[in-house]
């Protein structure tokens, strides 16, 4: 069942939002992630099992040591996997 109502539609949006502002795509990823855990905790979204697996996926992608550059590898699979999650959202 799709979660509806202003407060799933506004966590949508700022999670896109988030992914589309200026900055770097890791930190980007890393912000819209925590917006949208913040929606399941609110319950204004449904978590499924699809976006938690890509979450998940995501978090992978998202690591790095204290010190290490933001690589082009994390970038993209950052951008993928956020795309991704974002069409999953139209049915959360």
């Amino acid at each position: 069942m799709t979660s509806s109502g202003p407060a799933a539609e506004a966590a949508r949006r700022q999670f896109r939002d988030l992914l589309e502002q200026p900055g770097h795509a890791v930190d980007n990823a890393r912000l819209a992630a925590a917006r949208l855990e913040k929606a399941f905790d609110d319950g204004d979204l449904q978590r499924t099992p699809e976006i938690d697996m890509a979450l998940a996926d995501l978090d992978v992608a998202l690591e790095q040591d204290d010190g290490q550059k933001l690589g082009g590898k994390s970038a993209e699979a950052a951008r993928f996997i956020s795309r991704h999650v974002s069409r999953l959202l139209d049915e959360a």
